[in-house]
């Protein structure tokens, strides 16, 4: 595939995942953590870093985006899915040169609402 690609067997997380592996927020580091542990499981962007589509230095993208989901989602009570999605979309396109088509950017942004709904229920803001 080159210097990208896509990607159609990347692991997909279910809610029922979401609730075995991730625990409650409770606080911004919690959230941090949470999209970290979150990142670090989806198989899509594990492809991308390991096969360096973003380059010599995805690894440290894929943390970047880590880092700028978590401004996104510990400073904005008024966010959708969508605009998470197309977030990821965005991302994955402009710094790994890669599409994911295999359902799992909306499965890994639901579950990046459901950390964003958790942190603010908790008051955490």
């Amino acid at each position: 595939m080159g210097t990208g690609g896509k990607t159609s067997n990347a692991h997909v997380i279910s809610a029922t995942w979401h609730h075995k592996h991730v625990s409650p927020i409770a606080d911004d580091s919690d959230l941090r953590r949470g999209i970290g542990e979150l990142l670090s499981r989806w198989g899509g962007l594990q492809m991308a870093v390991k096969n360096q589509w973003g380059g010599h230095d995805s690894l440290k993208k894929s943390q970047e985006l880590v880092h700028q989901l978590f401004n996104l989602l510990s400073q904005s009570n008024v966010i959708t899915v969508e605009e998470i999605e197309n977030y990821l979309h965005e991302s994955l396109l402009l710094s790994f040169n890669t599409e994911i088509e295999d359902g799992s950017i909306e499965e890994v942004a639901e579950q990046l609402m459901i950390l964003h709904e958790e942190h603010y229920l908790r008051g955490s803001h």
